[in-house]
């Protein structure tokens, strides 16, 4: 997760929301979903890999170990990703994490 993140903040990102068992009290997470805000951000400057979706996004997958979605809307629910995460089934609501990856170190 660290070199995706460090590659969307030298884009100009300045926030991602991350989910997934990242984000729970796992001891050992298996993996990761991020949601990262595109305002400001240099898309020409940013890896074509943020843009594959392919096959369940497994170039991302294979590369990073976690998923990882501009923060538009979601197709099904119509919320924007961002809220879409905080959805949860049983209890309809659940935290996450969100960073400026601009400032991890």
């Amino acid at each position: 997760m660290a070199e995706a993140l460090t590659l969307l903040a030298n884009a100009g990102c300045t926030r991602v929301w991350i989910n997934g068992s990242f984000a729970t009290a796992k001891e050992e997470p298996g993996d990761f979903d991020v949601v990262w805000e595109p305002d400001g951000v240099d898309l020409d400057q940013l890896d074509e890999i943020f843009f594959d979706f392919a096959d369940g996004r497994r170039a991302q997958k294979d590369r990073f170990g976690g998923e990882l979605l501009p923060n538009v809307v979601e197709r099904l629910s119509g919320l924007v990703f961002a809220e879409f995460f905080q959805n949860e089934r049983d209890s309809g609501c659940k935290g996450i994490v969100v960073i400026d990856p601009r400032r991890i170190e």
